[in-house]
């Protein structure tokens, strides 16, 4: 599994060897660089329309353009889709922790369109959840209320089904963050949260279920969730994530728990600024502390 190593090693990153490579978002839109699927994967149903993503949900305009299009974007995600389904251990994940190291480097707009993809899918229902309490974000991306959700949920004020709500396409629920809560970490690593956890992977055979997680750097729960999931998936935005980050985040996960790293290594072009401005958005939102 040596090709992240040195995927890694261009973007003047460090990561064991034994962590694999899932895709890479290709610097140029004109000369794309795929990543081969090792087998391929299920032909997807019918791509939604910008009209459909419109009626049935206030997506962002940068996730409604990624999704709707078929440009480096899609089939990056496509490849990352493919690499899930399709493992080289044959057992498919059905939990997986979307995270980064730092903040800024787009995990939370990658998760979102991971969860899109494998709804699209012909097998697989997809549940997305924002673990990130302290700055939630999906709510946001897919234009649907936050006025409960995990938060809720982990203090014993919810059940699960009152909480799920609909993404605006087919097989592809949102479980939101929910109100800001003053004690996030103690949240996000209670028992409460591991037995969600469980009970999600165990609930409906078909479904994955995603966990866009905080950056570890501002966020030291992140460890703890991932102790519970099946496999991570790490962003990095290429050529600006700090090499002692990346190391601490494989160094506190778990290197067998990192199933591929995910790069953003897009250009300020018409299309990408619109599509990975939102990249920029999330540092602000998050601010210089993370």
């Amino acid at each position: 599994m040596g090709k992240v190593f040195n995927a890694l090693q261009r973007a003047n990153e460090t990561v064991d060897s034994s962590v694999e490579e899932v895709a890479m978002v290709p610097s140029e839109p004109q000369a794309v660089t795929k990543v081969e699927p090792v087998i391929a994967s299920p032909s997807p149903r019918k791509e939604i329309s910008e009209h459909e993503a419109a009626q049935l949900g206030k997506w962002d305009d940068r996730l409604t353009l990624a999704a709707v299009t078929t440009g480096p974007v899609a089939e990056s995600i496509r490849a990352l889709r493919t690499r899930i389904l399709f493992p080289s251990s044959g057992k498919v994940p059905r939990t997986l922790l979307v995270t980064s190291a730092s903040p800024g480097e787009g995990k939370s707009f990658i998760c979102a369109n991971l969860g899109i993809s494998l709804a699209q899918g012909v097998d697989n229902f997809c549940l997305l959840v924002d673990c990130d309490l302290r700055k939630p974000t999906q709510h946001t991306l897919f234009g649907i209320p936050n006025v409960m959700g995990l938060s809720d949920y982990l203090q014993h004020k919810k059940q699960i089904p009152e909480l799920l709500q609909p993404s605006g396409i087919e097989k592809f629920s949102i479980f939101p963050a929910g109100p800001r809560s003053v004690n996030p970490a103690e949240l996000l690593s209670s028992a409460a949260m591991a037995r969600l956890v469980d009970e999600l992977s165990h609930r409906y055979e078909d479904r994955i279920v995603l966990f866009d997680s905080p950056p570890l750097h501002a966020a030291s729960e992140t460890s703890v969730l991932a102790q519970h999931v099946d496999g991570v998936v790490i962003v990095v935005r290429y050529g600006a994530a700090r090499r002692e980050y990346i190391k601490a985040l494989a160094d506190a996960i778990g290197r067998e728990k990192i199933l591929g790293v995910v790069f953003n290594a897009y250009r300020a072009t018409v299309l990408d600024y619109k599509v990975f401005g939102y990249y920029e958005y999330q540092k602000d939102y998050y601010g210089e502390q993370g």
